[in-house]
């Protein structure tokens, strides 16, 4: 089985997402518009929604609740996306100019509030008050993910716990949510929901620190945005903080950050330290720890095609290069 034969199997289903998302997103505002659909066209892997469809073949499978969900999920991601960007200054998403790039920073604030407001529109009206607080704590803890990224910028002298505290918040949670609210609006068993959100925060956890490593060693072209960027801006992911632990490297790679972020000369030399280093295969083996986390859990599980394809992105996101 290949990523393409889920991608296949999903893909009525996912068409309904899709033009739920476009609807969704229309507003009498033409601005609005542009800028909510420019990043609607720049596309996506879509792993949150496949997420959401698959763990609801756990119980009654596809429902209008569960497309809702589904939709909720991809617009709360997608308008996260819009704020990193203003945040982190980036002028490129998956190849395609950003929000902030294509108008101004106020224009993509804006857009994302609108975007998460209309995700919440959603399943405003649900009696479910299981839905709405996972929801409403995942945007919470997402938020503390993006403050406190932005308050260790540029600290050379992070943690592990740190660095793993903030990609559950930012990433692995709503990838969680994402498997567990799948389960939960299609009448799926309690003990399948909680085995279910554990497999989804073990392959966000993963995803992330995948996504870490290609930062260093994947090309502009696979990345669609410049390479190395996460640290010119000043984020610490894993590779960096192993390379910085290490005694053999730390001096030098230290001084050239130092220098980098003084002078701006000097990023490319810090980043070939850390690609050559063994960092990037220490940050590796994590990644896979977490991935065969994932694959115990869904060895409890049943049935058999929901869990087989559930493998199958598992190993995608372990071996994936953009």
């Amino acid at each position: 089985m290949s990523l393409g034969t889920i991608y296949n199997a999903l893909k009525p289903e996912l068409q309904k997402i899709e033009d739920r998302i476009e609807q969704v997103l229309k507003s009498g505002q033409p601005i609005v518009n542009q800028a909510a659909f420019q990043l609607l066209k720049a596309g996506g892997k879509r792993i949150r929604p496949i997420f959401v469809l698959l763990a609801s073949r756990f119980g009654e499978g596809q429902t209008e609740r569960v497309l809702d969900v589904a939709v909720t999920l991809e617009l709360i991601h997608m308008a996260s996306l819009v704020h990193d960007d203003v945040i982190d200054d980036a002028e490129l998403r998956r190849g395609k100019k950003t929000v902030k790039a294509e108008w101004n920073n106020r224009v993509a604030m804006y857009t994302g509030d609108f975007i998460f407001a209309r995700a919440l529109d959603l399943i405003g009206g649900w009696s479910d008050q299981r839905i709405h607080g996972i929801l409403s704590h995942a945007i919470r803890e997402m938020t503390i993910g993006e403050i406190v990224q932005i308050r260790d910028q540029y600290n050379w002298q992070q943690s592990l716990r740190q660095y793993l505290l903030r990609i559950k918040r930012k990433t692995a949670l709503l990838m969680a949510i994402s498997c567990q609210l799948g389960g939960l609006a299609s009448g799926a068993k309690l003990n399948t929901v909680e085995l279910l959100y554990r497999f989804g925060y073990y392959i966000g956890m993963s995803y992330q620190i995948v996504d870490d490593i290609l930062d260093f060693t994947g090309t502009e072209k696979q990345l669609g945005k410049p390479a190395g960027g996460d640290l010119r801006q000043g984020h610490v992911t894993l590779p960096a903080l192993f390379a910085l632990t290490n005694p053999a490297i730390n001096a030098e790679l230290k001084q050239k950050l130092d220098e980098a972020r003084k002078t701006g000369i000097g990023w490319d030399e810090a980043i070939r330290i850390i690609k050559t280093s063994p960092a990037i295969e220490q940050a590796k083996d994590v990644s896979d720890r977490y991935l065969e986390k994932a694959f115990r859990v869904l060895d409890r599980m049943t049935p058999d095609e929901p869990t087989a394809f559930l493998k199958e992105i598992a190993r995608y996101i372990g071996k994936r290069k953009f």
